[in-house]
């Protein structure tokens, strides 16, 4: 594995038929490095994963990978270097748990060959990473949503790719799940140098893991670098219209985002513009 692959778009505009979902969009992302990219539904986020995988072509523009477009590399090749966790993948019925994760061996693997050592080694390490070892001969049609998400996330380690990208990978994950889902793929990120693109809804888990944040608006980078400059009480209502003051986490002191619906507006809570400060330091 290595830190150094490049990924990047140029000038990429994206759309379904006449739609355009995202506009001439130039952004890189850091090797490496853990990136999560967050907006508003309906802003190009899984539009733009599914460009960065090659499963749409751009309208214009392109996505760069190691120099060279994307669209210009042989698929297994791509297959090699880059993974993807869709929103809501598919699985055929009645497929094994340990099939459904070996299935991330495909793009190693020569035509007609027989599994290799190192194959049944890599299928073993993702179920253990994911906590699904004892799932293995199970049917994915009996698991549960959080149980059936660990199992696409061990595909995708099986699949032992520089760059892997993810859209809402605690996506039907309890509290506890989310946090040692998020915990695996860091790991994977600093033992590996694995390059890690991924799509959250939750904005402090956003802020908490990421080490370079991208926060989109109408298909538009409207902020972009690390968390603790890009997410503002400004930023907040400008990508979701929300109303939030924002504090440092006094677990990790990354940004903590505390949302002010119609029936939390108090005297005793700063507003969104204020300095932010520590929680300790609000009014009592």
């Amino acid at each position: 594995m290595t830190a150094n692959r490049t990924l990047t778009a140029e000038g990429l505009t994206l759309a379904y038929g006449d739609r355009v979902i995202v506009d001439d969009l130039d952004i890189a992302f850091p090797a490496g490095r853990i990136t999560a990219i967050v907006g508003a539904n309906g802003c190009g986020k899984s539009t733009l994963l599914r460009a960065l995988a090659r499963l749409l072509p751009p309208k214009t523009g392109r996505v760069v990978l190691d120099g060279k477009a994307l669209h210009e590399r042989p698929s297994k090749e791509v297959a090699r270097i880059l993974g993807l966790l869709p929103q809501s993948p598919i699985a055929p019925e009645g497929i094994a748990v340990a099939d459904l994760v070996g299935r991330g061996r495909h793009p190693h693997q020569r035509a007609l060959a027989r599994w290799s050592t190192r194959d049944y080694e890599v299928v073993a390490e993702a179920l253990a990473a994911t906590g699904i070892s004892d799932l293995a001969d199970r049917s994915i049609d009996e698991l549960s949503g959080g149980q059936r998400q660990r199992v696409w996330i061990a595909m995708a380690l099986a699949q032992e790719t520089d760059i892997l990208l993810l859209d809402e990978p605690t996506t039907f994950l309890d509290v506890a799940h989310q946090v040692e889902v998020l915990d695996l793929l860091t790991d994977l990120n600093r033992d590996r140098g694995t390059t890690t693109v991924m799509v959250l809804h939750d904005m402090n888990m956003a802020a908490r893991y990421a080490d370079h944040l991208i926060a989109l608006r109408e298909g538009h980078v409207v902020a972009a670098g690390d968390p603790t400059a890009v997410m503002t009480s400004e930023l907040i209502r400008d990508v979701f219209g929300l109303d939030a003051l924002v504090v440092p986490d006094p677990v990790s002191g990354t940004p903590l985002v505390l949302p002010r619906g119609r029936h939390h507006v108090s005297p005793r809570v700063p507003a969104p513009d204020t300095v932010q400060e520590p929680l300790d330091a609000l009014p009592s």
